[in-house]
């Protein structure tokens, strides 16, 4: 570690690995540390840790267990993968532990010998093995099938594997040439996906004014906001609407909604005026806002104590909206994220383009989009009213044409008879 004073009288780390490890072949790379000194022991800590496995390795040492497995093992590649940028920077920290428990569900499969895939190295596995893999992924410890968890580790492992390839290439190497990745073009059993649930209006502002009678504001409020301003439900209980977004000064009429998913913002009229006076677009929805007490920046707060507040956990506030919607006798499938996706499909039923749908949900693909929107009946009713529009239509039109045709007018035969005499 080397120091390196900065501007105002900072200092900067630097991790330099010793020049004579890198004529021996060393590949752990060099890099700035920043300047907090905590964070600089941590990661210092974890780079002298990987010379000391390399180290050993090259004087033929092996190095054995968990928290240092063996360079070129699939545990090491899952290792490597975490401390990627990829890992680190494209994973959201709320989905870290869905992918850590699939990456053991990986390394701890086990062969018919009994070894751990995980110990195995990345070399061993070749696309003939990564479909046997994937059918040992299908079927759990109790016999269960779960396609979706089996899926998950494919994707899984096809990325931890591109990853991985392009920053230790060495590892993939056999000596005559490079294996390619195993992962791509694993044929998986076709899976129904099942629709997520969706509420209605009537349901989502049921449940609000239930919830404000039974003192629970806040969870009336964010269930409000996920149906009519589709923000996610994890990004309304972590605080990410604040009072600043709604109505601020310099747009009184507008709330922005920040989608954390994506960075994206969009704002939401709240009003128009118009010659016959000002529209309100969510004065029921701005009614239910104006019952939350002002207990900080963001919106959404629980008190813990007088004067003191602090954002939900996940935990709690799903437990407070599964106890209201049983005590309102509202569906069990009622959640926030079907508040949410409720919202969605309002929008289809109200017949938007596809480019005005995005602009309120901020979904960046057509696919993405679609995806929330259920096909129900108010859909199907729509949709079939139009058809059948176009059918009278048509239908009209060859009745013009074949009167046309056949030497008739419109006038009726009695008229068509005198003009003929």
């Amino acid at each position: 570690m080397v120091p390196k004073p900065l501007k105002l009288g900072r200092t900067g780390f630097y991790f330099n690995v010793p020049s004579r490890y890198r004529k021996y072949g060393c590949t752990v790379a060099n890099e700035p540390l920043g300047t907090d000194f905590a964070k600089m022991v941590e990661r210092a800590a974890t780079l002298n840790g990987l010379i000391d496995e390399w180290n050993d390795l090259r004087k033929g040492i092996e190095v054995l267990g968990e928290s240092a497995p063996r360079a070129g093992t699939i545990d090491w590649l899952m290792q490597e993968y975490k401390r990627s940028k990829a890992y680190l920077e494209k994973v959201a920290p709320g989905s870290r532990s869905s992918y850590e428990k699939t990456m053991r569900m990986v390394t701890d499969t086990t062969t018919k010998a009994g070894e751990r895939i995980g110990c195995k190295p990345i070399k061993s596995v070749t696309p003939r093995a990564a479909d046997k893999l994937y059918e040992k992924f299908t079927i759990g410890k109790k016999g269960q099938l779960r396609l979706r968890q089996a899926e998950k580790a494919v994707v899984l492992c096809r990325k931890a594997w591109r990853v991985v390839h392009r920053l230790f290439p060495e590892y993939f190497n056999t000596g005559k040439d490079e294996i390619p990745n195993p992962w791509p073009g694993v044929t998986m059993n076709t899976r129904i996906v099942a629709t997520k649930a969706a509420v209605t209006r009537d349901q989502v502002y049921a449940f609000a004014y239930g919830c404000i009678e039974h003192g629970e504001v806040e969870v009336a409020a964010a269930a409000v906001i996920c149906f009519e301003w589709l923000q996610r439900p994890e990004n309304v209980i972590a605080g990410h609407l604040t009072w600043a977004d709604y109505r601020p000064k310099d747009a009184p009429t507008i709330i922005r909604i920040l989608h954390h998913k994506t960075g994206a913002i969009v704002l939401h009229p709240l009003e128009e005026t118009t010659d016959g006076g000002v529209v309100h677009f969510y004065p029921e929805a701005e009614e239910i806002l104006a019952h939350l007490p002002h207990r900080g920046v963001p919106m959404i707060l629980r008190e813990v104590a007088p004067g003191k507040s602090k954002p939900f956990a996940q935990s709690s506030i799903q437990h407070i909206v599964q106890r209201m919607r049983k005590k309102l006798k509202l569906p069990a499938t009622f959640t926030l994220d079907a508040c949410r996706h409720g919202g969605m499909t309002e929008l289809e039923e109200a017949e938007l383009t596809d480019g005005q749908g995005r602009a309120l949900s901020a979904h960046r693909t057509q696919q993405s989009y679609e995806g929330y929107a259920k096909r129900n009946i108010a859909r199907a009713l729509s949709a079939t009213r139009k058809r059948h529009a176009h059918r009278l239509v048509n239908e009209k039109a060859t009745s013009v044409q074949n009167i046309s045709e056949n030497g008739c007018s419109e006038r009726g035969p009695e008229q068509s008879e005198i003009s003929e005499q």
